[in-house]
């Protein structure tokens, strides 16, 4: 078998056969094939496509490019939630403990932020003691005793996706459906779980901007789960403006608190909500969706969805007083609020540019090697929708380096559009996909 071959019939439009994708993802990773002719064959991708067996079986030997977790020792279907990334995205610190206290186990590999999105491992680490690298077998245990863990992804998970996204960055093929999905799907396969929920995002701070890619992208990514035996829905969620009020890492791990506890943020609880009746419905806890979101209300209600965060936080070396004290935490040296400066309903809010901002501050990092500061973020007070008078203070930042506050404002501002006439609100959830489709939500 030779890539050569292979190159000429993608060229061609020709579908590969699953024993030359195995080839072509074996040999690239390690090495065996050169950067020169895979990238030749990931153009030929780009501009005659894969079809529904070629993307699931590209997405299965990346999965299989390295470590697959066995999950078989923990006992009953094990549920994971994935987001393709937002603003204020802290619906894992919410989701987990939620889905774990009504007995689903949660065996959860997340990531780092990077860019304008944040990460659930950096927003854990801010937690004073908490320890996101955990050894297999304690994971295992953890999830058999407690239905819960949350680590970082193994550094061998998926090899061949980090290998393909690197070299895809650099010849501008990023942006192919079949590509995009087979390398978040490759992830979530490796990670084990039999029920998996796509949190897609749509929106100015999404990795999709429009409606359209969103959806397209979420019924393959769906279409992959299923073919490869793992139970997949995708809930299509907004991400034209921050999700709830707090970005940063401390900061939403204290929105994500007062969830918990039945005061967070309207629009971040329904999208939670959603969520997690997913994962309840798909693991068979609950018949449909309205009595799944019935008994999320309860576990927050009654209390057992905080309380087993704080055993989360305990069993992973960290201290659990600052969650159930959160006041403890120390504060960012400075702070500045930022006032409109024109009055008017908010008629938009690039969440991209919000998200930016809080880069600038120290919250996120432009590169892997980057550290984040855990105090630093901000806080959002105006969404689409709300009236403005000029001077209303629109949001708060929060930072260790005073010099950092002037950018962050420009920032901030400049991701606010008004208008004279009323706007309606933005709706947190558009809808679903599973193996029959798209349904919208009311």
């Amino acid at each position: 078998m030779r890539m050569y071959d292979l190159i000429t019939k993608k060229k061609h439009g020709e579908e590969l056969t699953d024993a030359e994708i195995a080839f072509w993802i074996k040999g690239f990773t390690t090495g065996e094939i050169p950067d020169y002719q895979v990238s030749a064959l990931l153009m030929a991708i780009c501009l005659k496509g894969l079809n529904e067996r070629e993307t699931a079986t590209l997405t299965m030997e990346m999965a299989r490019s390295g470590d697959m977790l066995d999950l078989s020792a923990i006992h009953g279907k094990k549920a994971d939630k994935h987001s393709t990334g937002g603003v204020g995205d802290k619906t894992t610190l919410v989701v987990a403990p939620v889905v774990a206290s009504l007995g689903v186990p949660v065996a959860k590999m997340s990531g780092r932020g990077l860019g304008h999105t944040g990460g659930t491992i950096d927003k854990l680490e801010s937690i004073p003691g908490f320890a996101t690298t955990v050894p297999a077998d304690l994971f295992i245990k953890n999830v058999n005793e407690m239905k819960l863990a949350v680590a970082g992804q193994s550094a061998n998970l998926a090899p061949a996706d980090k290998k393909l996204y690197a070299l895809r960055d650099v010849t501008a093929t990023v942006d192919n459906l079949s590509l995009i999905a087979s390398s978040i799907m490759s992830k979530k396969l490796a990670a084990g779980a039999d029920v998996i929920v796509l949190d897609v995002k749509t929106g100015s701070g999404a990795f999709m901007k429009s409606f359209e890619d969103s959806c397209a992208l979420a019924e393959t990514m769906v279409r992959i789960g299923n073919n490869c035996g793992r139970k997949t829905y995708a809930v299509i969620t907004d991400m034209n403006q921050v999700l709830g009020t707090a970005v940063g890492n401390w900061t939403e791990v204290e929105e994500a608190i007062a969830v918990l506890h039945g005061k967070g943020d309207p629009e971040l609880t329904y999208v939670c909500e959603t969520l997690a009746s997913f994962m309840l419905v798909g693991c068979g806890i609950a018949k449909d969706r309205e009595e799944a979101v019935c008994m999320v209300r309860k576990a927050i209600a009654d209390g057992s969805a905080f309380r087993k965060l704080c055993e989360l936080v305990e069993r992973q070396g960290g201290d659990a007083s600052y969650i159930e004290h959160p006041e403890k935490m120390p504060k960012a040296s400075f702070s500045l609020d930022v006032k409109a400066e024109t009055a008017g309903y908010v008629a938009s809010v690039n969440a991209e540019e919000v998200g930016m901002a809080a880069l600038l501050l120290g919250a996120g990092r432009e590169r892997k090697e980057d550290a984040v500061d855990p105090l630093v973020g901000l806080s959002v007070y105006k969404k689409v929708g709300d009236f403005v008078a000029k001077g209303d203070v629109i949001g708060t930042l929060y930072a260790n380096r005073k010099e950092a506050l002037s950018a962050a404002r420009e920032r901030f501002l400049a991701a606010y559009k008004f208008s004279a006439n009323a706007v309606p609100a933005v709706v947190p959830v558009y809808g679903y996909v599973d193996e029959k489709g798209y349904h919208a939500l009311s």
